[in-house]
Order: C-alpha cells, then sequence, then structure tokens
C-alpha cells in the first residue's frame, strides 16, 4: 500500500484533477487523501462567520458561490448535463446547518469543525466520481468514521490505536485496493466532526500510513521538492534532495510550510518514507525524508508569520520562580496557544506565539494570575539552521529584530514586519 496526498492548489480546478487521474492511473494499492479544493476552506470561513453573525442571506449567498465554483469544475470534467447526487447532498446539509442551527458561542469551534469539514467531503466526493468514471475503480472513505480524535475541536489529534480498528474495519472487504478519503477531519467520540489543524491533511495521510503499513508516502505539491527556504521570502533558496526526521521535526515546528508539524512521528514510528514530489511532474524524483540520513548541516531559513509577541512582567518581580513559569504555560495550554520561542529575564517573560482566536481570553487569564501582559500583533519569527558567519552578518543585525537567540546550531528571532 502507498499513501497519496494531494493539496487543494493541486486540485483547485478540472485541470487539477485530470492530473491527478494521470498519477495514480497506474497504481494499485492506493490510498488517497485530498484536501478541499481551492480556497474553499476561506470560502466555509466565511459562511461560519456570517452564522457567527446570525446573518443566514450572507451565509447562503457564500454556500451559493461554493456550489457554483465545484459546479464549474464537474462541468469541465463530466460535462453540464452530468450531476453528481453526493454533491448535491452535502450542499442541502450544509444549507440547512445554516437554516437550523441555533448558534451559541460556546459552540463556536463545533460549528467551525462541521462547516469546514464540508469542503474536504466534497472533494473527494468529486475526485472519487471522476476517477470511477475513467478506469481508477475505487471506494470513497469517510474519515469522519475512520479517525477517533480526541473530544476537542479545530486542533484534534488522532487516537492511533483505535483508528487503526475503525480505519481497517472501512476498507475490510473491498472488491477495489484504490481508495479516497479526506485529510484534515476526523469524528470525535461524541460523533461531532473534528479537524486536525489547519494544513492537516498531510496528518491525516501519515496517520493512514502508519496504521496501513504502508510501503511509503508522498505529497504532491506545486514545487520541486523540498527547499531549504522559501523563494519568495528567501530569492536563493535551493532543493534538499535527502533529509533525515529530525531535520524535518525542526523545520515544521519553526513554521515550515512545507509539512505539517504532525506528520513526522507516525512516519517515524515505522520508518516510512515520505516523499515530496513535483505535481506537474510525475516522474521527477523530488525530495525524500527517512530514517537512515545524515543531518543535513545546510542553511535551512524559515519565516513564520502571524505572531503575537507577549511580554509578562510579574507584578511580585518573582519569575526566578519555576511555579511562575508554570502558570504561564498552563494557562496558554488552556486556552489552545502554541508557544514558539520563549526569552526571560528575573522579571520579564517573552513569547512569541500563533495568533489565535484565544489570545485575549488568554491575557485576561494571565493578568488575573498576577501579570502584567503587552501584547504586540504583526510581527513573524525567522529561524535559521545550520547558519554561517555570512548568514549572520546578513541577518542578525535586522534594525526590526525584537528578540534574537543564537546557539551554534540555530539563529532565531522576532521582528516586526
Amino acid at each position: 500500500m502507498k499513501v497519496y496526498k494531494f493539496g487543494g492548489a493541486s486540485v483547485k480546478n478540472a485541470d487539477g484533477v485530470r492530473n491527478l487521474l494521470d498519477i495514480v492511473s497506474d497504481e494499485q494499492e492506493l490510498f488517497i487523501i485530498v484536501s478541499a479544493m481551492g480556497k474553499t476552506t476561506n470560502a466555509l470561513e466565511r459562511v461560519f462567520a456570517a452564522m457567527q453573525q446570525g446573518d443566514e442571506a450572507q451565509a447562503m449567498e457564500h454556500i451559493a458561490e461554493s456550489y457554483a465554483y465545484h459546479r464549474s469544475i464537474i462541468d469541465e470534467l463530466m460535462g453540464a448535463d452530468q450531476t453528481i447526487v453526493e454533491v448535491d447532498t452535502l450542499f442541502e446539509q450544509l444549507r440547512n446547518i445554516i437554516r437550523n442551527t441555533v448558534y451559541r458561542s460556546s459552540d463556536a469551534e463545533l460549528w467551525y469543525d462541521t462547516i469546514v469539514a464540508f469542503g474536504e467531503l466534497i472533494s473527494t466526493t468529486i475526485v472519487s466520481n471522476y476517477l470511477n468514471a475513467h478506469g481508477v475503480k475505487n471506494r470513497w472513505v469517510d474519515m469522519r468514521r475512520a479517525f477517533l480524535t480526541e473530544q476537542r475541536h479545530k486542533d484534534a489529534n488522532v487516537n492511533l490505536e483505535a483508528t487503526e480498528v475503525r480505519l481497517k474495519r472501512e476498507i475490510a472487504g473491498s472488491d477495489v485496493s484504490v481508495f479516497v478519503g479526506q485529510g484534515f477531519i476526523g469524528g470525535a467520540p461524541d460523533g461531532t466532526t473534528t479537524t486536525l489543524g489547519r494544513e492537516g491533511s498531510d496528518y491525516s495521510a501519515a496517520i493512514v500510513a502508519n496504521v496501513l503499513g504502508a510501503e511509503s508516502m508522498s505529497v504532491w505539491k506545486d514545487v520541486d521538492g523540498i527547499l531549504n527556504a522559501d523563494p519568495k521570502i528567501f530569492p536563493d533558496a535551493r532543493k534538499i534532495e535527502r533529509l533525515n526526521y529530525m531535520d524535518t521535526i525542526e523545520m515544521a515546528y519553526s513554521g515550515a510550510q512545507i509539512i505539517h508539524p504532525k506528520t513526522i512521528k507516525p512516519l517515524q514510528q515505522k520508518n516510512i518514507p515520505l516523499y515530496v514530489r513535483p505535481f506537474g511532474n510525475k516522474h521527477a524524483s523530488g525530495s525524500v525524508i527517512t530514517g537512515d540520513v545524515e543531518r543535513a548541516y545546510e542553511p535551512i531559513m524559515i519565516q513564520k508569520s502571524n505572531q503575537v509577541l507577549l511580554k509578562l512582567h510579574s507584578r511580585d518581580l518573582s519569575f526566578v520562580l519555576e511555579e511562575k513559569f508554570a502558570k504561564v504555560f498552563n494557562t496558554l495550554e488552556s486556552h489552545r496557544i502554541k508557544t514558539n520561542l520563549v526569552h526571560n529575564s528575573a522579571v520579564d517573560l517573552y513569547m512569541a506565539v500563533d495568533a489565535s482566536w484565544h489570545i485575549d481570553d488568554a491575557i485576561s487569564a494571565l493578568e488575573a494570575e498576577g501579570f502584567d501582559v503587552e501584547k504586540s500583533e504583526d510581527v513573524e519569527m525567522v529561524t535559521i539552521r545550520y547558519y554561517n558567519d555570512e548568514l549572520y552578518r546578513k541577518y542578525a543585525f535586522d534594525e526590526r529584530i525584537i528578540i534574537k537567540q543564537s546557539t551554534p546550531h540555530s539563529l532565531r528571532f522576532v521582528r516586526t514586519k
């Protein structure tokens, strides 16, 4: 069994779906994970925002726009006279949620997950039908039934043991060897829909690979492989042919967009190689991540945007005490705030964290614990692993830098945009 994952940019139009068919047409024993098409997740977030505001008409307008987008792809793939009944059914289910739900702010994350999950449900339905129509017989798998997650919305972790039982049960007895399932989504113990965090389809594919003992996992992207930097930000970016699990985890943790941070562990557990391959050329080698590659020791540059810098000042001047740190981290964890960089003095603590719905609530809780908190938005974190003298001189003295940390192998700093 192989696992292939295709992101939203790959299937954003009919040409992308046709190219997916070309890539998988010769494969057997294959599990395909597909993200929502194009910017559908963003469109469904607008549906959710309209629900929050109690604006049913606006929500229905956004749904109509999304339907028209997907309908245009179906028309081009299968003809204007063809209907995929399951797609129409999914859109009607979405409309009914808007019509019939009495929204409460306490259920915000539940309804967010429920609504945005339709992107993956719709995209995989279209892909599965198209593949069947062109000779790639497959079974559509509802990953809400196959993946059991924790009872947590927007960034749930998957229960691997329970998922192994569920997923194998879902595909057991099939008369086909190709399966199509959704990335990004799962099901909670109470039966509600959960999501695995933005860009969580990589994680979905890794879970499938682990559970099914796949020989490999491939992520098909619009790049030639793994680059040592984002070429839009760092023009001298170049491809890394081979990378080990440890360096990949470091890259993902620091904000590299090439792989979801939670992806590596399920693969590492069973030593499954991960290929990052160019969607536009199925014969190209791309890059490979395995456990038997020496560390790269070449510069890797990562810029992580959407950061918030928190400066905490202890009113009783006691940040040297460990229990103060415990209070801070426990408070942030309870509000699901991800911390990316920590810098402290005797009385002040600086933390670069991901922007979140819950930032202001977390700040209120920290103030109640005895801290004064300053918040700086619109900052970014830059990490340079295996930096050299030239890179240090080029980036370490930027006047926009607020906090800077360096070790023999890594330079990290937070700066204003």
